[in-house]
């Protein structure tokens, strides 16, 4: 998580920068769309989530509340 994290911080910061100055209901859909994809992710990576993607993204909440800071959009959709 924390080499993805550092790998797509950068270009998620800078369409939170962006977009969020001038279409910032817009930017709430996208953001929850890239949680969407580390849930598929980690159901992927992890055979214990294979076929449970709500377990996983039960799992991935619970990251995101004891690291908000990990991925720059969940400063937004977690605070």
């Amino acid at each position: 998580m924390e080499d993805l994290s550092h790998m797509f911080n950068p270009v998620i910061q800078g369409w939170i920068n962006y977009y969020g100055r001038f279409y910032k209901s817009a930017l709430y859909p996208a953001l929850r769309c890239l949680d969407h994809r580390l849930v598929i992710w980690a159901t992927r990576k992890y055979k214990r989530f294979r076929g449970h993607r709500r377990r996983a993204s039960q799992w991935l909440a619970r990251i995101a509340r004891r690291q908000p800071n990990l991925f720059a959009h969940w400063r937004l959709l977690y605070a």
